[in-house]
């Protein structure tokens, strides 16, 4: 199942997901499944897929089909799908058609067992997460398709040796800054106003006063960071040294910076673009307010454009964490850390929308890189991992 998805071609942009999502939905024909078709765009479509159970608690599954582009000339194999050594490779091989895959695998085995599962599954199969479109999970959410007490999303978060959960994600800020200055000749740049000096300036400035703002969190929060510490702090993808920084303050990131036309000439205008994030729990918005201040007191800067949301977690006690953690035991060799992902996916939107959700697959460290690719005995394990957390929910959703 997971060749059968590579073999289709859902780079996002344009991210048309049409026939992959269509070959799921006649895979799942033969099931005795309800299945709901949503689309707010044609070439975006979604598929929710509905398994009635024993109880009135629903367990979502959650996957998207799109993924990032891929230069083709710069990949050894098939972007498109290659099976070596033990390994499937292709643009999302883990990030996250092999997980889709698993969740169809999950669905057909507690479809065609002998009796309902022990809460009702629905499986969410969705398009546009890559570029945070509307045509993907926010259509499924408008159109109130689906109707879940909790979810677990596919994204990979167990990568080598070391075993985690996503349960929170940060908050963040994009901002567009914009300078003017006077422009002149480079020759003679005492007769203008160098709009790219006026701008990093300001940006070096406020990058500075706002890494330095003490962040304040809950108890329950607290308790993710110590644990996303653990984590990050021996991931080869984490931040080292620096994992202190990574939840303490905001971290703030210079995106992009443009201005001048020519190397001779003193840049008239200059634009920035900044990437803040936020721990959960912690005021983002009042983050925001600190930016605006910094940037209100100094003359010719102004914010042309932000946008913004608050992070949002799940906490460490609340049954689908406890279930997904629990169903981890004799699958992965420790633990799994409950941490809080640093990006942010589909899973944001469902938390956001009051549906508690939970990140967890087994996979590798290649998403979104050249040769990407999952290891059949990782589909086997996140496939193991998935058809015990039913029965867990449904335990600590009773007691």
């Amino acid at each position: 199942m997971t060749a059968a998805l590579l073999s289709f071609d859902t780079q996002n942009p344009p991210g048309e997901t049409q026939a992959a999502i269509e070959w799921l939905r006649e895979r799942v024909a033969r099931l005795n499944v309800e299945t709901e078709w949503v689309a707010s765009d044609p070439e975006k479509p979604n598929l929710v897929v509905t398994l009635p159970g024993q109880s009135d608690r629903t367990l979502l599954y959650a996957g998207h089909l799109d993924t990032v582009p891929f230069d083709r000339e710069a990949w050894s194999v098939d972007p498109l799908g290659e099976v070596r050594d033990g390994r499937l490779y292709g643009r999302g091989a883990t990030d996250m058609k092999g997980t889709v895959a698993v969740m169809l695998e999950t669905l057909e085995t507690f479809a065609t067992a002998a009796e309902p599962p022990p809460v009702t599954l629905q499986f969410a199969f969705v398009s546009d997460e890559e570029t945070g479109g509307e045509a993907g999970i926010d259509t499924v959410l408008e159109a109130e398709a689906i109707d879940a007490d909790a979810a677990v999303v596919g994204e990979t978060t167990c990568v080598g040796d070391n075993y985690s959960i996503a349960v929170a994600d940060k908050g963040w800020i994009w901002l567009t800054l914009e300078a003017s200055g006077r422009a002149a000749h480079g020759s003679r740049p005492m007769n203008g106003e160098n709009a790219i000096d006026y701008l990093y300036s300001v940006v070096d400035s406020c990058r500075e006063s706002v890494s330095s703002l003490e962040l304040e969190y809950g108890e329950a929060v607290e308790r993710i960071v110590a644990e996303s510490r653990k984590y990050y702090g021996s991931c080869p993808c984490g931040a080292g040294t620096h994992v202190e920084e990574l939840f303490a303050h905001p971290t703030v990131n210079l995106g992009q910076l443009d201005g001048g036309n020519t190397v001779n000439s003193v840049p008239q205008t200059a634009t920035a673009e900044l990437d803040v994030r936020v721990t959960p729990d912690a005021s983002t918005e009042g983050v925001l307010d600190h930016i605006r201040s910094c940037i209100d007191a100094r003359e010719h800067v102004s914010i042309r454009e932000v946008s913004w949301t608050e992070g949002t977690y799940v906490d460490p006690s609340a049954p689908v964490v406890e279930a997904v953690t629990d169903a981890a035991e004799g699958v992965l060799p420790e633990r799994p850390l409950g941490r809080c992902a640093t990006g942010g996916s589909d899973a944001k939107k469902l938390r956001a929308a009051g549906v508690p959700a939970v990140e967890c697959a087994v996979g590798s460290d290649t998403a979104h890189g050249v040769d990407e690719y999952v290891t059949i005995a990782d589909l086997e394990r996140t496939a193991t991992w998935y058809d015990q957390i039913p029965s867990l929910f449904a335990g600590r959703t009773s007691e």
